[in-house]
């Protein structure tokens, strides 16, 4: 039996220049639409990651989990992701167990290696070992939420004799999970026993990892997938897209800086007109009346065995509340269409 749907938000806590509302207000209006959320019934709040970006993107996920957890009873808090070349896994393992103790069992951690080139050059770390970073951390995670004792020997870390304390709510720790944009990456999410954030096309990401995995029953797929409930797009979409057309043209700068995606997804760096659209895109959103939203909503989720689907919550430069109204429709008039129809 498959695991049951799951919707929630994702934030990533940006002001870009010139933006007429400031951090602080992005913060606290924020927090107050993760309260909201929670009283709709979604389940989930994911958060990103990225360093040095003008815009203040969020760079580290555990202050604003733990003051989110102590806002919320019941929602689970997760990263989309947290970039592991540039954390300690020791210190991020003993974040991660406070966090899960402030919010009684509800924390999981979405992880990645990172592509962008300017992070791994501010940090000071070669990005030829950002592999070898990522799986070792995975490994020592999962070691320190033993309850035991452990020793590590690795080409990037050597750990004698530690016991990680305090011991996570959740036995083992809290849930993983692993991006990836291609079959190396769902291979790897596969050999860790992860739940996976496929990030290109499904051919490369889900299928792969469906293939090495040996039961895939108790396995979660997860996805970012902007959706704005609206029966006038013409007036309501419009300052959402300009908002979200700077988010995606700072995703692009930032991709097109790298060396990733060019020769696993050729199809990716030619022209956008040519491109084959990739519906596991985070960026890509579904726009529209209530019937639209469930139909293409409904339509994903069954192609590609979604099993947890958050929306964007603020779009950059613009106060979180704006996308109140459709996060209320969303939750009351679409979520329980696509649960009753898919039966979970």
């Amino acid at each position: 039996m498959a695991p049951p749907l799951r919707f929630g938000i994702v934030h990533d806590f940006r002001r870009p220049p010139g933006s007429d509302i400031t951090m602080p207000q992005v913060y606290a209006e924020t927090f107050e639409q993760i309260e909201l959320a929670e009283s709709l019934g979604y389940e989930l709040c994911w958060f990103t990651e990225h360093h040095f970006m003008e815009d203040g993107y969020l760079p580290n996920f555990v202050p604003v989990a733990a003051a989110a957890a102590a806002k919320t009873t019941r929602m689970r808090f997760s990263t989309d992701i947290c970039l592991l070349p540039f954390r300690h896994p020791l210190r991020l393992a003993e974040d991660l167990a406070i966090l899960d103790n402030i919010s009684n069992g509800r924390m999981e951690l979405g992880v990645g290696m990172g592509y962008a080139k300017h992070e791994f050059q501010g940090f000071g770390i070669p990005i030829s070992r950002r592999v070898s970073l990522t799986e070792e951390a995975i490994q020592i995670l999962q070691l320190a939420w033993s309850g035991e004792a452990f020793s590590f020997e690795g080409k990037r870390y050597h750990f004698s004799n530690l016991r990680v304390t305090p011991d996570p709510v959740q036995p083992g720790g809290p849930p993983l999970w692993l991006a990836a944009t291609s079959p190396a990456g769902a291979e790897r999410a596969a050999s860790f026993g992860t739940h996976l954030l496929p990030q290109g096309p499904k051919h490369l990401t889900i299928d792969p990892w469906k293939g090495a995995v040996a039961d895939v029953s108790h396995k979660r797929v997860g996805l970012i997938r902007g959706v704005f409930v609206t029966d006038d797009i013409e007036k309501e979409w419009e300052p959402i897209a300009i908002a979200e057309k700077y988010r995606r043209d700072v995703y692009v700068g930032l991709i097109k800086a790298s060396d990733d995606h060019k020769s696993e997804v050729a199809d990716r760096s030619g022209p956008s007109d040519t491109r084959t659209p990739i519906p596991l895109n985070p960026l890509v959103w579904t726009v529209g009346s209530v019937d639209h939203c469930v139909s293409e909503l409904e339509q994903l989720i069954a192609e590609h065995g979604i099993t947890d689907l958050v929306t964007w919550g603020g779009p950059p430069g613009l106060s979180p509340s704006v996308m109140n109204q459709s996060l209320t429709r969303f939750a009351k008039e679409v979520i329980p269409r696509i649960r009753e129809t898919i039966g979970k």
